[in-house]
Formats: structure tokens, C-alpha cells, sequence
């Protein structure tokens, strides 16, 4: 047990509470007697984060490596900066990759390696209009195999992004009634092609206005749709990806209950490396740019600390709505928020202490308290 003094739970901030974690479950949060001999933590206390779109960190990209070592490295690094959860994300691949993709997060899964909570694949199935970074030697169209790989309820929580004017709303129902979470990106979709798909199941976007068709006084694109409808989406809050000004159209737009702060980490991410290899090109760090030799945007370096400290220093977020993007809100898209997301008794001991320069100073994962040094 501890004291800490403010602590945000799903209720909004509490002041001097006492916390009490039992086998990694929180079980009680009381207000702190007068009196008393426990450990007093001065800062903020806020949930731990959640990821839903980490290609990689730490040095490793779960395309280049996928095994259960890699996956457990990647959580590792970007723990260090308040991810507690993740879901790892395999960009557009092989079919042999896709099955060694799965592979891993199956021995993660019987291994518990503490975080992984599922995977993300985005891709293959998308544009070649709106590829970004991904190799349009790998996209293509559904095929049954990859359905079947995808549908099996082993791989537990799963989110696959996908272009709707490649993937047929009947497709995007069969794998929603799969129970995976289908999300829309890398697409240059119609309005109606993308008001279809979210029709047939799907239920998010994929880093909001990158990738995607634009919104049109004529023609909403997904963007447009995105902003208009009732739906989550992700957004990459780095500077790079998104002008500080759009983020805040988003948030006006979305709100904290459907808008979630993604990383789109890289292998560079959580390392003081310049460079990688990346399929058959590179991928170049200039400041905290990540690009391919051709300028184009190839993921981030981003980590989820400094996605909540740009929300709320650029964007004009409080620190409890930024929190909530990055934790609560990705916890409910998931059906994950009766165990993460939140203080709360009941959910998992998943949460980290703040100063006021929201640096992180300590932080727990499953209860475990993980001395922090940066």
C-alpha cells in the first residue's frame, strides 16, 4: 500500500488517496488517514498507457523479427516511456510473415509476457494509392487463407486496418462477427465507400488524416466521414504527422471517448540510433522525423509519454483528457476496459507517478513497481 497525492481515476482527480494492490489488482483506493506509516508519493498518478499501433522500439521491427524475444524487447523499450500495454503491429507483409506474426503472439500470449495484450496488423490489405511506407509488392486483396489466419481465437485481441474500396463490406462483417476490431487506413476510399464499411462493422480509423482521403467541401473522404460519425480513431500527435491545429479539429470533433493516441512507433523508437534497414530501402532519423530516403514519412520515433505531453502542451488538452486518449478510450475500443485503462478497484495495477514537468518517476506494471530513469 501507498499514498500518492492526486490520483486520476475514471471519476476525475482524487487527492491524498490510499492505494492497495493485491496480486496485481488494485482492491481498494481510500482517502489517506492522518495518520500514517505508508510510502507518500507527491505527484500524479495516472493509468498506464495503451498502444494500438507499435511496429516496433527499442532497435527491434516485429516484420523483421517476429518471435515472442522480439515482442517482449519492444514492450521493454517503450515501458520506459509509459506503455503498459500494447498491441504490436505488423505492417504489410508476406503471408509467411502474417503466420509468423501470428505464431509469435500465440507463444506471447501462453509465454504472459506482461503487455502484449494482443496484435495489430495493418495491412496487407490496402491501397497502393495511399500506401505511405508500405511495400506495394505486399498489397493485395483478402484471400481465404489470410481470413482463416486472421479469424482464429487464439491470437486473442486482434485489429487489422483495412481499405474499403479493396475489402467488400461482407468481408469486413465476416471479420467483425470474428470478434477483430477493423479499423480504415491507407485508403483513398469514397465517402460511400467508407460510410459502407463502417455500415458492414468496422469501427475506427487508422492515424487520422495520414494516409487517407482528404475532407472536401464536395467530397468528405474518410477524413470527413471519420470526423462526422460515430467511430474511433487513432492519431499520431508528434508534430510531424498531423499540424498541432488539426489535432485540435480531431479532438473538437471526436472527443476524448473516441480519440486515442497512437505511436506508429518504428524500430528507432526508444534508441539514440539514426538509422535502420527497412525492406528494401532505409529508414533515417533527423531530429524526431522518421523518413525513407525519398522524404517519405515512414512511422515515428514517437513514445506515448510524449504523445500525452504534445496533446497537452500543443494542442490544448488537459492532462486528464490526454491521459484518457491514451489509455481509457483504447481500453474500451478493445472490450478491455473491465481489467485496463483506468485507477479504479478491480483493474489491473497498471499506472505510473508524474512530476509537473509530467516526466515519468515510477512506474507499475501488473502491480510491479519498475524504477524509472528518465
Amino acid at each position: 500500500m501507498f499514498v500518492c497525492e492526486q490520483v486520476l481515476t475514471s471519476q476525475g482527480w482524487r487527492q491524498q488517496q490510499l492505494i492497495k494492490v493485491e496480486s496485481g489488482i488494485i482492491t481498494a483506493i481510500d482517502d489517506a488517514p492522518t495518520n500514517h506509516g505508508y510510502t507518500v508519493y507527491q505527484g500524479q498518478l495516472v493509468p498506464g498507457f495503451i498502444d494500438v499501433q507499435v511496429n516496433g522500439g527499442g532497435g527491434v521491427l516485429f516484420n523483421q523479427e517476429p518471435n515472442p524475444a522480439a515482442l517482449q524487447k519492444i514492450m521493454e523499450a517503450h515501458r520506459e516511456h509509459g506503455t503498459t500495454a500494447m498491441l504490436p503491429t505488423l505492417i504489410t507483409d508476406s503471408y509467411d510473415a502474417m503466420c509468423d506474426a501470428a505464431a509469435a503472439m500465440k507463444t506471447a500470449k501462453q509465454q504472459g509476457i506482461p503487455g502484449i495484450i494482443g496484435a495489430h496488423f495493418e495491412g496487407p490489405w490496402l491501397s497502393t494509392a495511399r500506401k505511405g511506407v508500405h511495400s506495394a509488392q505486399f498489397i493485395r486483396p483478402p484471400s481465404a487463407e489470410e481470413i482463416a489466419l486472421l479469424s482464429d481465437p487464439e491470437l486473442g485481441t486482434l485489429m487489422v486496418t483495412v481499405a474499403p474500396e479493396n475489402v467488400s463490406p461482407a468481408v469486413i462483417t465476416q471479420l467483425s462477427d470474428a470478434g477483430i476490431k477493423i479499423f480504415l487506413g491507407h485508403s483513398d476510399a469514397t465517402a460511400e465507400q467508407v460510410n459502407a464499411a463502417l455500415d458492414a462493422g468496422a469501427i475506427g480509423f487508422t492515424h487520422l488524416y495520414n494516409a487517407m482521403s482528404p475532407l472536401q467541401s464536395r467530397a468528405p473522404g474518410m477524413v470527413g466521414v471519420c470526423l462526422a460519425r460515430d467511430c474511433y480513431a487513432g492519431l499520431i500527435v508528434d508534430g510531424y504527422h498531423v499540424d498541432p491545429q488539426a489535432c485540435q479539429v480531431a479532438f473538437r470533433a471526436k472527443g476524448k471517448n473516441q480519440m486515442m493516441l497512437v505511436t506508429d512507433a518504428m524500430a528507432l523508437a526508444a534508441t539514440n540510433a539514426h538509422e535502420v534497414p527497412f525492406f528494401d530501402t532505409r529508414i533515417v532519423r533527423e531530429g524526431d522525423k522518421l523518413t525513407t530516403p525519398d522524404g517519405t514519412l515512414a512511422g515515428s520515433c514517437l513514445t506515448m509519454i510524449d504523445a500525452v505531453r504534445n496533446t497537452v502542451r500543443q494542442c490544448d488538452v488537459s492532462l486528464a483528457d490526454a491521459v484518457q486518449m491514451a489509455s481509457l478510450t483504447p481500453a474500451r475500443m478493445l472490450g478491455l476496459d473491465h481489467l485496463l485503462g483506468s485507477i479504479d478497484v478491480g483493474k489491473q495495477a497498471d499506472f505510473m507517478l508524474l512530476d509537473s514537468e509530467l516526466n515519468i518517476v515510477q512506474l507499475w506494471q501488473q502491480g510491479t513497481a519498475i524504477r524509472k530513469d528518465i
